[in-house]
């Protein structure tokens, strides 16, 4: 993120780091031969009206990326309100993690900042940095979506055991005809490396487990689990990183502390991955590195397409913006026949990781 060269730093790390927040969809980020994708945004499904507690009264917009998607005067009379509060977050957290990002990059590597709406309702703001010294491609994106839930869009959500009516059905926030609000959290963060640093995997993980430890003892262990379990390439038979925390429908124990604690996982993003890069953006890096990080990147594009949740719902979701959505994927990326690494090799000591999950804060 300096000068710009022919050859950049391939950073040993070489990972990806995926974090959806709310309801929002989460973009990724990929980063330069440092490679790696950083995903942050945000879509909310549907909010009831209830209230919470404190909010701010003005607002500085020259602390966020771009003007609010929502208008300023609504924010500012609607403080209280979990879909106005929820807008606040995103907006605070997207423009730290770019400050932090264009940080370590040179002064002409910055993001573009695109703000969008669409017709249906609501809309995003887009900040892609690409071809920088560090970064080959970086992309924190958020999004506020209202309008009409297509039926396909539905069908996901009804698998998962939310209680929709059929045909389409209005959001933000959604109500079916028996009064009920239907609302709920949902998020994650997550590790991809190309070569395995364990040091770096137990710093994004103890990172991340003091973040839900605030609020709930139990949450780490379940939803590295659940993380594990979600970013899954099955005709791989393997993960796509080495983890980090998922979770979706959480609407307990109130809506308030579901906020708070999603809130926390936000503020945990900076800390778990910044300090990955810092440590490894000049390593060196050689023909073979670069390849081997290309066909992850493959790997990384089969997930994002195929598997995806938030990809798939923002592809059902009418009017939606593609350019944002696969901003995601990298710049390059690559596909050999059969490809299998020596045995003996790191990156065959990488592929064990992915198809065997291991308790990274337990682990010697």
């Amino acid at each position: 993120m300096a000068t710009r060269t022919m050859f950049r730093s391939l950073n040993k790390v070489h990972s990806t780091l995926y974090n959806h927040l709310i309801g929002f969809r989460s973009k990724k980020v990929t980063l330069k031969y440092f490679g790696a994708g950083i995903a942050t945004g945000i879509a909310i499904y549907s909010i009831s009206s209830s209230r919470v507690i404190a909010a701010q009264t003005t607002l500085n917009i020259q602390n966020f990326m771009a003007q609010p998607i929502t208008p300023v005067d609504e924010l500012e009379e609607n403080s209280n309100d979990m879909k106005a509060k929820m807008e606040l977050l995103i907006l605070k957290i997207q423009a730290e993690f770019c400050k932090a990002l264009e940080s370590l990059e040179d002064n002409d590597s910055r993001f573009k900042v695109d703000r969008w709406t669409r017709k249906e309702g609501g809309g995003g703001i887009t900040c892609v940095l690409q071809d920088g010294t560090v970064f080959e491609k970086a992309g924190v994106n958020i999004s506020v979506v209202s309008g009409t839930l297509p039926p396909g869009a539905i069908q996901q959500m009804r698998a998962r055991g939310k209680k929709m009516e059929e045909g389409s059905l209005p959001f933000f926030a959604a109500g079916n005809k028996d009064g009920s609000k239907q609302w709920w959290f949902g998020g994650g963060t997550d590790l991809t490396p190309y070569y395995l640093n364990e040091e770096d995997a137990k710093h994004f993980h103890n990172t991340l487990k003091e973040a839900c430890d605030k609020h709930d003892l139990s949450y780490y262990a379940k939803f590295k689990k659940w993380c594990d379990d979600y970013f899954y390439i099955t005709h791989r038979g393997e993960r796509r990183g080495v983890g980090g925390i998922f979770f979706d429908d959480l609407d307990m124990p109130n809506q308030h502390e579901a906020f708070q604690f999603v809130k926390s996982c936000a503020e945990a993003v900076i800390p778990s991955y910044i300090p990955l890069v810092k440590k490894h953006k000049n390593d060196g890096y050689g023909y073979a590195e670069r390849q081997w990080q290309l066909l992850r990147r493959g790997r990384y594009v089969e997930f994002n397409l195929l598997y995806d949740r938030g990809t798939k719902f923002g592809l059902y979701t009418p009017g939606a913006r593609y350019e944002s959505i696969l901003m995601s994927l990298p710049l390059s990326a690559k596909w050999e026949y059969m490809h299998e690494p020596d045995p003996k090799s790191k990156e065959a000591k990488l592929i064990e990781v992915l198809k065997n999950p291991r308790d990274w804060l337990n682990s010697t």
